[in-house]
């Protein structure tokens, strides 16, 4: 649990070095959150056909779409079990862990029936190359298989987090990473299984890290007592929605956004869709500064806004921006003029290490841009402005990112640099929506100040 002293840090003194110690565990996650991701592609791309790794590149994002769903429905359990050991509740605790093995136990059923169901239409709507076509319809299939360890993973996780634990579930995602390195390196790279290789990997990686995460609640108990779940407690469930399920939509969508791109680019062909499939893999790696600084700011500005202290706030924004902005300038120079270096770690197909380091190139701006968007966004989640937040993202993908994809990638003579001359022209609007909000903000705290000032006296 968070202790006064670490909550003071926040609340006083410098700002740089307790955001810093809050964010580097963060980043260290996101890190092994994205090795995990990158993994089966980079094994695939080395020892397996480039339409293994087509097939990957667009299994994995559909999957990823379905996670997004969980951990967005996750975030509803750790919020409500943070708020009952805070307000020292421990048996209410209890019930929403109790409610939230009810509702993902529902959830995973019908997740996992309805993508073994519709994989074949899944990659059909991804247009699929007909050359990657069943070995993406296999990996969507074999993953959809381990759903239930997706929900499990998650949900357990969200509660650790929701105690004050987050060096467990870091363990968690280790111990996956560790067993699916090995497994990829055995099932594709010695066995020749291909995509469907990866995808076993996958499924037998997330499974030992949930059998491993219950032997370890096991010997180390949760702080209250779990009633049985399919006798009483399940009235939480519509609680764990009601805050879970605007942040699954928002996650579902900014997927299936990416998944709407990789589908208008998976119709230029199986290079093409691998060389973009490597880019945005590539993007969680180079992006993890500014993710973390999102994730730490969220907390720090929602401790100092409840504290009535809006200019520290402002302060570990403008702090955070500028350290962001400085990697992201890093980011920029690699992604534009080592892009085929950069792709290299995932394939060796010439052809593919060119479409991506085209579409890198043409992308690279995105990292000056999104290295301040993101700290923007941590400010506005600290300052409950949520809504603000998925408005200005779907906004940006929908109605800028998709359309000018669609619109490049039909030009005669297109290229991949042309193509992803689209990312950094949709982030361009989400800079300039946060500036204008942030600006819109600060002029109502101004307003807001005068008038506390002007009637010092509230009835």
């Amino acid at each position: 649990m968070e202790t006064p002293s670490s909550q003071s840090s926040f609340l006083s003194g410098p700002i740089l070095s307790p955001l810093i110690r809050f964010a580097l565990p963060l980043m260290l996650s996101l890190l092994l959150q994205a090795f995990y991701g990158g993994v089966d592609l980079a094994v695939v791309g080395k020892f397996s056909p480039t339409a293994s790794v087509s097939a990957v590149a667009t299994g994995s994002q559909v999957m990823q779409s379905i996670t997004s769903i969980i951990t967005g429905l996750t975030m509803g359990v750790t919020v409500l079990v943070g708020k009952a050991m805070g307000s020292r509740e421990p048996q209410r605790a209890g019930q929403v862990v109790c409610s939230q093995i009810r509702l993902f136990t529902l959830v995973a059923a019908v997740l996992t029936g309805a993508m073994l169901l519709l994989a074949p239409q899944a990659a059909r709507l991804m247009n699929v190359p007909e050359a990657a076509m069943s070995e993406a319809v296999a990996y969507i299939r074999i993953c959809s298989a381990g759903i239930v360890f997706i929900t499990a993973y998650n949900g357990i996780s969200g509660i650790f987090r929701g105690v004050g634990n987050s060096r467990s579930p870091f363990l968690f995602v280790l111990i996956a990473c560790l067993v699916n390195v090995v497994l990829d390196v055995l099932f594709v790279g010695v066995f020749r299984l291909h995509a469907a290789g990866a995808a076993l990997a996958t499924i037998i990686a997330q499974a030992t890290s949930v059998a491993f995460s219950l032997a370890y609640i096991r010997r180390n108990p949760l702080p209250f007592s779990i009633p049985a779940p399919w006798r009483r407690g399940g009235r939480a469930a519509g609680e764990i929605l009601k805050v879970g399920s605007p942040i699954a939509l928002q996650d579902f969508l900014t997927n299936l956004s990416f998944l709407i791109i990789t589908s208008i680019v998976n119709a230029l062909g199986v290079i093409a869709s691998a060389g973009v499939g490597i880019a945005e893999k590539l993007f969680i790696f180079l992006a993890l500064v500014p993710m973390s600084f999102m994730s730490a700011l969220s907390t720090f500005v929602a401790q100092n806004m409840g504290a009535g202290n809006p200019k520290r706030a402002n302060r570990a924004l403008f702090l955070a921006a500028r350290i962001s902005l400085c990697v992201g300038a890093v980011m920029f120079l690699l992604t534009f003029f080592c892009g085929r270096i950069l792709a290299s770690a995932f394939d060796n197909d010439p052809a593919v290490l060119d479409a991506a380091a085209g579409y890198l190139r043409g992308s690279s701006l995105e990292y000056l841009m999104v290295s301040v968007v993101f700290c923007f966004l941590g400010y506005f989640n600290g300052r409950e402005r949520t809504s603000f937040v998925m408005a200005q993202g779907l906004a940006a993908a929908f109605l800028v990112r998709i359309p000018l994809s669609y619109f490049l990638s039909r030009l005669p003579d297109t290229s991949m640099f042309l193509i992803g001359l689209a990312v950094p022209a949709s982030a361009l609007v989400n800079l300039t929506l946060c500036l204008g909000y942030f600006l819109v903000l600060r002029r109502r705290d101004a307003t807001s100040l005068k008038k506390a000032l002007d009637n010092p006296i509230s009835t």
